[in-house]
């Protein structure tokens, strides 16, 4: 009998019986994030100072781990079992395995450099290699940057031996003629053979700029650089590569020799 009173009810009422249900969602929605917005007093110290969190679980002694991130670097603490305090820093095994390193790149970096690998693959990038080579890197690029000079001669036996095929995404970010000089690289009839002679001709100041290229590449450029910003890179070469799990990874600078095999795949060809 209640039941058909309450269907009669908003049979009547139509306009009510949204308005109701849209008010009960709404509150559910309120009661879900103030659940999830809950921390204890010791983690929410930190949140209050800028950390964000992105995944807890559960950690080795009774205590939770937390990721996230603050000011874009990557950070982790623990909540000790009594909930009352936090432990920052990574944790080790009685091995000295650290236990830390592992969850920072599969629950924060991990997501976020594959966010980062979708976005450069939509952008204005550069070959320099085969297009059909197995393993893909990107690299910010600035035409007037000593270390991307360096790490593009260090990945040229890679390239030459079609293992590697190197996407630059141009950016001008260090001197007042770095846009102009990748605009006028991007607009080449042959853009990779222009890169190249920037390149080899870095030494002596570089590629001749071509204003009218200029003209018409400038936005690619400027959205390259947006690009770059947005993920919270600062200097060029910056470099995302899959490792040997398939887990996308960023390389800040020029690589040492053992970061550039990783980075590459392999051993040198």
């Amino acid at each position: 009998m209640e039941n058909s009173t309450m269907k009669h009810l908003f049979q009547r009422h139509p306009l009510r019986s949204a308005l109701t249900t849209g008010a009960l969602l709404t509150a559910a929605a309120a009661l879900s994030l103030n659940a999830q917005a809950e921390h204890p007093d010791a983690v929410q110290n930190l949140v209050d100072r800028g950390i964000e969190i992105s995944e807890t679980y559960p950690a080795p002694g009774g205590m939770t781990g937390y990721v996230g991130e603050m000011q874009g670097s990557p950070i982790a603490f623990y909540l000790t079992s009594d909930g009352e305090h936090v432990i920052l820093g990574p944790m080790l095994s009685a091995t000295g395995e650290n236990l830390t390193e592992h969850k920072i790149q599969t629950l924060v970096m991990g997501p976020k450099h594959a966010k980062a690998w979708e976005k450069l693959e939509n952008s204005h990038w550069l070959l320099d290699g085969d297009p059909s080579a197995p393993t893909v890197v990107y690299t910010f690029t600035d035409p007037n940057c000593p270390y991307c000079h360096r790490f593009s001669e260090a990945a040229r036996p890679w390239v030459d031996a079609g293992q590697v095929q190197l996407r630059h995404v141009l950016v001008g970010i260090l001197k007042a003629d770095s846009l102009p000089k990748a605009a006028t690289i991007l607009d080449a009839d042959n853009p990779q053979q222009a890169l190249l002679a920037n390149q080899e001709q870095y030494g002596g100041g570089g590629i001749d700029v071509d204003t009218a290229a200029v003209d018409r590449q400038r936005e690619k450029v400027e959205q390259n650089t947006r690009m770059m910003r947005s993920l919270g890179l600062h200097a060029t070469p910056s470099t995302y590569y899959r490792d040997a799990d398939g887990q996308v990874r960023m390389q800040q600078g020029m690589p040492r020799p053992a970061e550039l095999q990783k980075v590459m795949g392999s051993v040198s060809p």
